[in-house]
């Protein structure tokens, strides 16, 4: 029986974004506040970047066909020769936070992954409650409790980036996965398509369901973060494309109550919006809600793979499409740890699929009884414990 031994904070509510990569600015602004850098031609827009994952959304993965999480989009792989050893092992997390739905859940599936594996006497974990200095030190304490393998989930990009590398220099390996850094000394990188793949999917699908001059509304996060500034920068080309108007964009805090009034706000200002484009499915089921209070039919809508969210979709028969971001991702990190202490070669940007919820495969994703913020794609349900380990 191996012991997990974890630093984990009390699991708390909705907050910040889902899976948010990159750094939080020191003024994330008010709701309702789009600000200046936040169009397709911002600081975060990069045009080649974006045409590259639009082209893999239609690439054909590497891998086991019933395991997204071990497949791989377009992968070079690297020699790791120099990092085996004989087991077991003792492998190390140092994770950013769970302080969201989604990653509690992806929390929950690394665990359960780790226990699939005998070859692990030890998991330790620290958790850096979302804060860079907590981290900063949770990295420099891993690099000095004999751990075989370091992975990291960085809170930040720019400012974790130097613990990252000095954790590279310490000898052991490091696999970073979900957010990034600004270094490619990790042995890989794991991480879905990425947020223009995902916000050009939502916008297109809206700008066909809507159709040349159909409104659309948009529901942010939080500016300044890089995952959500490229989803919202590709909605933005697709529906200048398009020719979608755009009555407005607004941030929600990731808060029910906010996204609710600032729908109902518009829906009194424009008398009508024909689509919902969001860079954040949580609060999808309340933006409906403020339909129905107004006694209008829901519009067109961009959610993601939370249960509540497909629930609705079911049930209501909704003109919607789900992008995802997989919680199937965090089980990537100790496979590929694994593979690495085995001397295996692995990718060394390892980008797995990123598949879209839609109407036609609906139901292969939707799972009864499971928790309102359960995430779908998980990959855990051939996992021991399901489902009760995740309710």
């Amino acid at each position: 029986m191996r012991r997990t031994v974890s630093t984990v904070a009390a699991v708390g509510a909705l907050a910040l974004a889902t899976a948010c990569s990159s750094e939080l600015p020191s003024d994330t602004g008010a709701p309702g506040s789009a600000g200046p850098e936040s169009g397709a031609q911002g600081e975060f827009f990069d045009a080649d970047e974006y045409e590259r994952q639009l082209a893999l959304r239609e690439t054909e993965p590497e891998g086991p066909a019933d395991r997204p999480w071990e497949q791989a989009l377009e992968p070079e792989m690297v020699d790791t020769s120099d990092y085996a050893t004989d087991g077991p092992y003792h492998l190390c997390f140092s994770n950013a936070s769970v302080d969201n739905p989604w990653r509690q859940v992806g929390w929950t599936t690394m665990q359960a992954e780790a226990d699939q594996h005998d070859e692990i006497s030890r998991f330790t974990v620290l958790d850096a409650e979302a804060k860079d200095d907590k981290q900063i030190s949770d990295i420099a304490s891993l690099t000095e409790q004999g751990c075989d393998a370091l992975i990291v989930s960085p809170n930040t990009t720019a400012t974790l980036t130097p613990a990252v590398e000095q954790a590279c220099g310490s000898g052991m390996p490091v696999i970073v996965f979900d957010r990034g850094v600004n270094t490619d000394c990790p042995v890989t990188f794991i991480h879905p398509i990425g947020g223009y793949a995902f916000g050009a999917t939502a916008a297109e699908f809206l700008a066909d369901e809507v159709g040349d001059g159909g409104t659309v509304l948009g529901l942010r996060v939080l500016p300044g973060v890089d995952v959500l500034e490229h989803r919202w920068a590709a909605a933005q080309r697709v529906f200048d494309e398009r020719g979608i108007e755009v009555v407005g964009s607004e941030f929600t805090e990731n808060d029910n109550a906010t996204a609710k009034r600032i729908v109902s706000d518009y829906l009194q200002r424009e008398g009508r919006i024909d689509g919902i484009w969001m860079d954040d499915g949580t609060a999808a089921v309340a933006v409906l809600e403020a339909f129905e209070d107004a006694g209008m039919e829901p519009p067109a809508i961009s959610g993601e793979d939370q249960q509540q969210f497909l629930e609705k979709w079911k049930a209501e028969d909704l003109t919607a499409t789900a992008p995802t971001y997989p919680t199937y991702q965090w089980r990537t990190p100790v496979i590929a740890a694994l593979k690495i202490l085995g001397g295996e070669q692995v990718p060394r940007e390892w980008i797995l699929p990123q598949p879209t919820v839609t109407s036609d495969n609906l139901d292969r994703y939707l799972t009864e009884g499971m928790p309102p913020l359960h995430y779908a794609l998980c990959g855990c349900q051939d996992m021991p414990g399901y489902p009760d380990r995740w309710q």
